[in-house]
């Protein structure tokens, strides 16, 4: 039974964290409703990791105020937001945070107008929104809520049974909107892992049990790896706390000390306790000592207590010489972005004279934040983005929208595009004319790419098994084989015209280049109007990626 009538900063907190830890601990079965059985970004991973990224945004400093707190969980979830479905979810708390804002504690009307700011705001960032995806399962929730919190404007607890409810119905209707869903006998991903998140959010609203330990940990990793064993480490908090707690009550369970984690969260980070029920070592770096202290004594004794200002430690014994400012870098007309997953692939780029290679693609796609500093990295009045993945477009879009300067994404799909654009840009063209030529060259490049299932699958007539080998023509498999070549040769005839000039193999980290060379070798009597090229791409996962142009 839910009996808060508003819900503060701190209680939002607690929300987000148990509906991440319920998310983490579901990431597994969200990564397998996913359709394709490609090796790729998965959706439950995507997503968990957005959510940890507004975790750790959160859990920064302690926020009573629940506008605050939500403009915190945004900023977080969009900075770590990954793929298509944690860009999402990133938009759907953008939306909720800015109806929030100067909100002290939310009303259940302020809540359900939230969650239709952030649908509305999820759909406006999409270019081509598609029903029976995580947005349908958003809007859909967030229309019902409000229609309920207009008729029972005072209740939580009805307002989050009307979310569960509708939420898992419309999720179970998914399939009905999009028939690749039906095929495989599966609901959407990304709408599964929402449904993870808002059941979270009523768990902790009603007090029942959810680990939230693994969020919080996950969230301070870093910042606990990077605390010296007897230093502190680099931190907005003002004093160090260190004590130790003995005499601990008999009635003392290990659900005591995960709630001593979560209070000393909320005040500060770097948090590490080590030890047992039987002697406990606190250390924590906040602003608010007292409180530190406090938490510690509900559980026993406190014994060897330090507490250290750290600005004041931090203090040189002679002041430093007033570092000169730089000089302004003069910015170049243009700059060249290009996320690539290989070796190979990145020396290629290079060649290109690409100015900044941000890791990821298939396997990991990298976040908002890591595109955004890449844009940063370098200096020119017009920066050109190749996201080479179709779920890394979004994120490059949203990174390009919170950059300062110019920047234009070539929606390039993968690597063979992006080469194929970065090879179309001429330095005296306007950055529209570059704009045009670059993705035009972008689409008349066909492609053919050579991987493994990783799941079984139906996919229109193909029976698939985890571990066959599947061949994707322009992103759509349409071949299954026990042979690499014989998968790579069938697929690529799919894709070569009579008017192609050239075929261009870039064979992954898993493939010889022998094996390369003698598939290059058969095209060239299949295709004898075609010139050959082989290319160590270097790819994971993917024996080729075959480009026709």
């Amino acid at each position: 039974m839910i009996e808060v009538s508003t819900i503060d900063g701190l209680m939002l907190r607690e929300m987000v964290l148990a509906g991440t830890s319920l998310l983490e601990k579901n990431r597994e079965k969200v990564d397998a409703l996913n359709v394709f059985p490609v090796p790729d970004g998965d959706t439950g991973t995507n997503m968990t990791l957005t959510m940890t990224s507004a975790v750790k945004e959160v859990n920064a400093k302690e926020y009573s105020n629940a506008g605050e707190a939500a403009a915190a969980l945004a900023k977080g979830a969009l900075r770590g937001a990954r793929g298509n479905s944690g860009v999402i979810t990133s938009q759907l708390y953008r939306g909720f945070a800015k109806a929030l804002d100067g909100v002290d504690a939310i009303t259940p009307t302020q809540f359900a107008a939230a969650l239709k700011r952030g649908a509305d705001t999820a759909y406006k960032a999409v270019m081509r929104p598609k029903e029976g995806t995580i947005l349908t399962v958003a809007r859909v929730i967030a229309e019902e809520a409000v229609k309920q919190a207009e008729q029972e404007p005072d209740s939580y607890e009805a307002l989050f049974n009307n979310i569960l409810s509708t939420g898992e119905a419309i999720l179970q209707r998914t399939p009905d909107m999009l028939p690749v869903l039906k095929q495989a006998g599966v609901v959407d991903a990304g709408g599964r892992g929402l449904m993870h998140i808002y059941t979270g959010y009523a768990a902790a609203l009603r007090g029942e049990s959810i680990d939230v330990a693994d969020a919080e940990e996950q969230a301070a990793a870093d910042q606990q790896q990077a605390a010296a064993e007897t230093g502190w480490a680099q931190s907005a908090y003002m004093y160090g706390v260190r004590y130790s707690i003995v005499n601990i009550g008999k009635k003392a369970v290990q659900s005591d000390i995960d709630l001593l984690k979560r209070q000393l969260n909320r005040i500060g980070d770097c948090l590490n306790i080590e030890g047992d029920l039987k002697r406990l070592g606190v250390r924590v770096q906040t602003n608010d000592p007292g409180k530190a202290l406090q938490y510690g004594q509900i559980l026993g004794d406190l014994v060897d207590l330090e507490v250290t200002n750290l600005k004041v430690a931090a203090q040189p014994d002679e002041p430093a010489e007033e570092a000169q400012p730089e000089a302004p870098k003069e910015k170049k007309p243009y700059g060249m972005i290009a996320v690539s997953l290989g070796e190979g692939f990145s020396a290629i780029f290079k060649d290109l004279a690409i100015d900044a290679i941000v890791e990821g693609g298939q396997t990991m796609n990298p976040s908002i934040e890591d595109l955004a500093k890449a844009i940063e990295s370098v200096s020119a009045e017009t920066v050109f983005v190749f996201p080479n993945n179709g779920n890394v477009i979004l994120a490059a879009q949203q990174a390009a929208e919170i950059s300062e300067g110019r920047v234009i994404v070539i929606p390039t799909k993968n690597v063979a595009m992006g080469i194929a654009a970065a090879v179309a840009f001429q330095p005296d063209l306007s950055p529209e004319e570059n704009t045009e030529k670059m993705s035009q060259a972008a689409e008349n490049v066909r492609t053919a790419a050579i991987t493994y299932a990783v799941r079984d699958s139906e996919f229109e007539e193909l029976h698939i098994k985890q571990g066959d080998i599947i061949g994707l023509a322009n992103g759509k498999v349409t071949d299954k084989g026990d042979s690499v070549r014989d998968v790579a040769i069938a697929v690529t005839g799919q894709i070569v015209t009579e008017d192609d000039s050239l075929i261009t193999l870039y064979y992954g980290a898993d493939t010889s280049k022998e094996d390369a060379q003698a598939l290059a070798d058969e095209f060239a009597e299949l295709y004898p109007d075609c010139d050959v090229d082989i290319q160590n791409g270097g790819q994971p996962l993917y024996f080729y990626l075959i480009a026709v142009e």
